[in-house]
């Protein structure tokens, strides 16, 4: 959701807000903006829509000065338009803001400035915020006003502050909502998320729960919760400027899809000694002792990392023998769950900034369970909650709104546990787990070759897409297969599409299977195909169109029931739904884009979602 970026330095501030802005656009807006300081005055442009209606602006009136801040907005309170576009200011636009969060006491705060004179111009809460500053400020200490200020909002916030009085200086804070701070050569930054900053810096420093910091051009200074001035600790990035670059490819959608591969091969050998073929020691944040007392997991999470927790959920309880709970994370703390010492949770989030996730992951502890976490981003706010007991996946940054190569990442991992926790358990043995983890080394090849498969996707959705219902079926991990499909096409091609289990059909969903419906069914599972393809021929002969995945081994048996077919290699059951899920990817991907849908930054959708 919303994007932050800041500078302050020696060059022209514009280019490189812009720049940031629009590398932040993967979490998704509906107007932009910028502020910019220069000999104490602040100015600023603001655009509803695209970025490039602000761009467009400031190309006509641009704004000079070497500190500045600009965000993109998401819309929570007041609806998308110039005037409620960040940045806010107070009356005498001596204070400029942007903010990510929501301000749950914006009300009472505005009716109490309001009776102090304070005359609003727009319907969001942020503008709060900037008349508070403003109202508190104490002359010459706006350390000192922050964090008075922060005591009286309520909610999550990231914020970036200008000042007219501190010409030098750029303020930023936060509470529960992603910032970090980028460490530049006389020049520094502040952004929402990383891949805004590493065009310019691979040093970053991450700011705790309400640490507020002060940004001169050849210094940083970071105050703790406490006030206390505390030492730097930046993080190097590692990821190339390129891996935040679309390479030659139409979309980034399409370019995560076809890193899938090399991402599934670095996850592995990340978690697998593959010399030895055996999982690294230090894998997996559970011992031999705790995995033989389990009595249960409990997986939460979101989306597209909810999907995967289900995948997660079949492999687990069949390997290890465990009972495996999978829970969205909206919904875990609101239901009083029954948690406490002994029992296991988990929360997966591709960005780590999942608020929900993050609100269940910190009940769980609060519950007294052993707290571990899946994550793509390192220093995020999961992971470090999480602290010791942090898993990672190594998909690279992922810019496309519709998450494809930290899905099939997360799902490796859960399978990688699921052996881990088998062999402590003696449900199975070195030698067994040995095998399995050959194996499982082969599947980037496999998917590599799978790709092979696009131009037949590409093909098949030129002559589907005015669709407008397409239904997912499957059973077992095809189950869960089907559901992560399903939201992939609604997501970036915005065609009503559901997925349900197979054996539901008779339960009530055949009624909506008319002369032409588009039905895909996932048939990978050996044992359940005979009982799938009877459903898909109970569709079929309702008129429905058909089209199957699944491994080599059923093809010919598949083949009799599809008006189109995709293939895979074989593979264990376990396995298959590492690949089985890339054509379907492919499929979402050339379905919106035959719609001539906006793929890379779908409507009203948001990367990160940071806020309830």
């Amino acid at each position: 959701m919303c994007g932050i970026v800041g500078y302050i330095g020696k060059q022209q501030a514009q280019s490189i807000l812009l720049d940031g802005l629009s590398r932040l656009e993967y979490r998704g807006y509906d107007s932009a903006g910028i502020a910019i300081m220069e000999n104490g005055q602040i100015s600023l442009s603001k655009a509803k829509g695209r970025l490039k209606n602000l761009m467009d602006r400031v190309a006509d009136a641009p704004l000079s000065g070497c500190i500045g801040i600009g965000h993109t907005r998401w819309a929570t309170h007041g609806e998308p338009s110039d005037i409620n576009a960040h940045p806010h200011t107070d009356m005498k636009s001596g204070i400029a803001i942007v903010h990510n969060g929501i301000i749950e006491n914006h009300d009472e705060l505005r009716a109490m400035l309001q009776a102090k004179g304070c005359v609003f111009v727009s319907q969001t809460d942020t503008e709060v915020i900037a008349h508070l500053i403003s109202t508190m400020y104490y002359k010459g200490d706006m350390v000192r006003t922050l964090y008075k200020v922060q005591a009286m909002l309520e909610g999550s916030y990231a914020l970036g502050v200008l000042n007219s009085d501190e010409p030098d200086t750029l303020y930023c804070m936060r509470k529960d909502s992603p910032l970090v701070v980028g460490l530049g050569e006389g020049e520094q930054f502040i952004a929402s998320d990383i891949p805004a900053l590493i065009a310019h810096t691979r040093e970053v420093e991450l700011l705790e729960d309400k640490e507020i910091a002060v940004l001169k051009g050849d210094s940083i200074c970071i105050y703790d919760l406490f006030g206390n001035v505390r030492p730097l600790n930046p993080i190097h990035v590692d990821w190339d400027v390129e891996a935040a670059e679309k390479g030659g490819y139409a979309h980034f959608m399409l370019k995560e899809i076809h890193e899938e591969p090399g991402a599934l091969k670095k996850t592995f050998s990340a978690h697998v000694d593959v010399e030895k073929m055996e999982l690294r020691p230090d894998a997996f944040p559970i011992t031999a002792e705790e995995a033989q007392s389990l009595t249960g997991l409990t997986i939460v999470a979101c989306g597209t990392a909810y999907h995967a927790g289900v995948v997660g959920k079949y492999v687990i309880e069949k390997l290890a023998r465990i009972p495996v709970t999978v829970d969205v994370a909206s919904e875990f703390r609101y239901r009083d769950p029954i948690m406490g010492a002994g029992d296991l949770f988990m929360a997966i989030s591709q960005s780590g900034e999942t608020a929900d996730t993050l609100a269940a992951m910190r009940e769980a502890g609060r519950l007294g369970a052993k707290v571990m976490a899946l994550t793509n981003v390192v220093g995020s706010s999961i992971a470090r909650e999480a602290g010791k007991n942090v898993m990672y996946t190594y998909a690279g940054p992922e810019i496309a709104v519709a998450s494809t190569k930290a899905y099939i990442t997360q799902v490796e991992v859960m399978i990688m546990i699921a052996v881990d926790l088998a062999v402590k358990r003696g449900k199975m043995t070195a030698e067994e787990a040995k095998a399995f983890l050959t194996e499982m080394a082969n599947i980037p090849d496999s998917a590599e070759k799978l790709m092979a498969c696009e131009s037949d996707v590409q093909r098949f959705s030129s002559h589907y897409y005015d669709r407008k219902h397409v239904f997912y079926i499957g059973r077992g991990i095809d189950n869960a297969l089907a559901m992560e499909a399903s939201l992939k096409l609604k997501e970036v091609s915005y065609i009503m599409s559901e997925a349900y289990a197979a054996g539901e059909l008779k339960h009530g969903t055949i009624a909506l299977i008319e002369e032409g419906t588009l039905v895909c069914a996932l048939l990978t599972q050996e044992h359940l195909a005979d009982k799938t393809l009877s459903n898909v021929r109970e569709v079929r002969s309702r008129g429905a169109r058909t089209m199957i995945v699944c491994p080599e081994s059923l093809r010919e048996k598949a083949a009799r029931e599809a008006d189109e077919l995709w293939v895979f290699p074989d593979c264990r059951s376990e396995l298959t739904a590492l690949l089985a899920i890339i054509p379907v990817q492919l499929l979402a991907y050339y379905m919106a884009v035959s719609r001539g849908c906006d793929v890379d930054k779908p409507r009203n959708l948001a990367k990160s979602v940071t806020v309830e």
